[in-house]
């Protein structure tokens, strides 16, 4: 017992006592390559899931570099619709692994829808599909002093109500979300989001919605970097494609914008949509976003035809403004009304109707 004591101390471990016998070998303390999974998404596109053994964290690149522990860490499936390579490496206990490597050769076509959800729905009402949406919920005002209080869609505790969800798809095949008011100065609604179950990077984003026009609404489309977990808001990058507030005004408009740091609230990029004469926000429209590196442009209705680009020269003049749209991370995508908060302010007692509600046909990517 002694020999073997002062074996353990001086670390020549006899062969013939193994993890067995309570001993952990230095192979099996090495922090173990992620495994790599894909899944098919749409004509050709996959989504890539990594995994690692317990406690290990995933760090991963897409531009052939080499991983390393400032790289993105892995945080939701992703999307892959372009030829490219991706690296991963787990790190568990200060030890690093070997990296795991995959090339992915799809040529897939420039304009090639890739993923979507259509809200496809023929009978009664169901719940928008769990494993692509989850929910931000409770009243915290998310930052802005909103009013509502979010609910997930099995949500019963007041104002929420799982009798009456605020989100769901119709057999209409549309997707609603909908602000309620159950009680004077007490409004719900719903926040829903990828995160965690898809994200991408680059692409053309689009999403055909119906939005409500009245005083306190504030719907909106927007993505948002998985790297939130990391580096918090605003240095995840955030992309507004859809946003608006209030009643109608002559003309009627949408407003684009980013955000990251050092260009937030005042000092932040956003461009406004006038729609043609005759136009509303609340008619149908498609709001879309081109995302390639180095830029992101929006347009409502045409592809072929932004009404804003940004780059990161639109930096320029803006002092500590950060460029967050190429780090390598993907984005998750948010769909949400909001009542009142700081932009928009209460709702009017008398002219706000609630029920009020978003709806949304599709949300579709398409390759660069």
């Amino acid at each position: 017992m002694i020999a073997i004591f002062l074996a353990l101390l001086s670390g020549l471990v006899p062969s013939w006592l193994g993890a067995g016998n309570g001993v952990i070998s230095e192979e099996e303390n090495a922090a173990i390559p992620p495994s790599l999974t894909t899944r098919p998404a749409q004509n050709g596109a996959l989504i890539v899931s990594l995994a690692g053994s317990s406690g290990a964290t995933i760090y991963y690149t897409v531009d052939d570099s080499t991983p390393e522990a400032s790289s993105p860490r892995y945080q939701a499936p992703f999307l892959v619709a372009s030829n490219l390579t991706v690296k991963a490496i787990a790190i568990r206990g200060g030890r690093r692994s070997a990296v795991r490597t995959q090339t992915f050769s799809l040529n897939i076509s420039p304009g090639t829808l890739v993923w979507s959800d259509e809200f496809s729905n023929s009978t009664g009402s169901r719940r928008p599909d769990p494993t692509i949406w989850t929910y931000d919920t409770g009243k915290r005002g998310f930052g802005n002093h909103e009013l509502e209080t979010y609910c997930a869609w099995d949500s019963s505790t007041a104002p929420c109500s799982s009798a009456s969800p605020n989100s769901y798809v119709g057999n209409d095949g549309y997707l609603h979300i909908i602000a309620r008011q159950p009680s004077n100065g007490v409004y719900s609604s719903a926040r829903l989001k990828t995160q965690g179950y898809f994200s991408f990077q680059y692409g053309r984003f689009e999403v055909r919605a119906q939005v409500p026009e009245a005083r306190g609404l504030w719907p909106a489309v927007w993505l948002m970097g998985n790297n939130i977990l990391e580096v918090n808001w605003p240095a995840c990058g955030e992309q507004d494609v859809l946003e608006r507030v209030n009643a109608p005004k002559q003309p009627d408009w949408n407003e684009g914008s980013i955000h990251g740091i050092g260009f937030t609230g005042k000092t932040g990029l956003g461009t406004m949509y006038r729609f043609p004469r005759g136009k509303t926000a609340a008619q149908w429209h498609t709001y879309g976003m081109r995302w390639s590196p180095g830029n992101v442009s929006y347009y409502v209705d045409n592809p072929g035809h932004p009404y804003a680009t940004y780059t990161p020269a639109s930096l320029r003049g803006i002092r500590g403004a950060v460029w967050p749209f190429d780090r390598g991370q993907s984005n998750f995508i948010i769909l949400n009304l909001a009542v009142g908060g700081n932009w928009p302010g209460p709702p009017d007692p008398d002219h706000t109707p609630f029920p009020s509600e978003i709806l949304v046909d599709y949300v579709r990517i398409y390759s660069n």
